[in-house]
């Protein structure tokens, strides 16, 4: 069983870095999305841009589908980032008021 306990610690290794990876990606395009939020607040555009979502969505749907990833689970995972970046949104027009 030691080969196998290997390989499969290989592999989640991978999974580790990958999911860190993902977490470094998240935090840098909420960055750029904070400086959306900025720019929306002073110059009183609306925190949400559902032309946008709409845009997106099938965007990543149609990306999703290409790389053999369920078009439903990456507007799912879209959906619940946009719900985060638009409440962030909120919080700066508050804080701007």
């Amino acid at each position: 069983m030691p080969i196998v306990e290997s390989e499969l610690q290989r592999l989640r290794d991978s999974i580790d870095n990958i999911d860190a990876a993902l977490l470094h990606l998240l935090a840098e395009r909420f960055k750029c999305t904070q400086q959306v939020g900025r720019y929306k607040a002073e110059h009183g555009l609306p925190p949400a841009d559902p032309a946008r979502e709409a845009t997106q969505i099938a965007r990543l749907r149609s990306l999703a589908q290409d790389a053999k990833l369920d078009p439903d689970f990456a507007e799912k995972f879209l959906g619940f980032i946009v719900t985060e970046v638009i409440r962030h949104h909120e919080a700066i027009r508050a804080e701007k008021r």
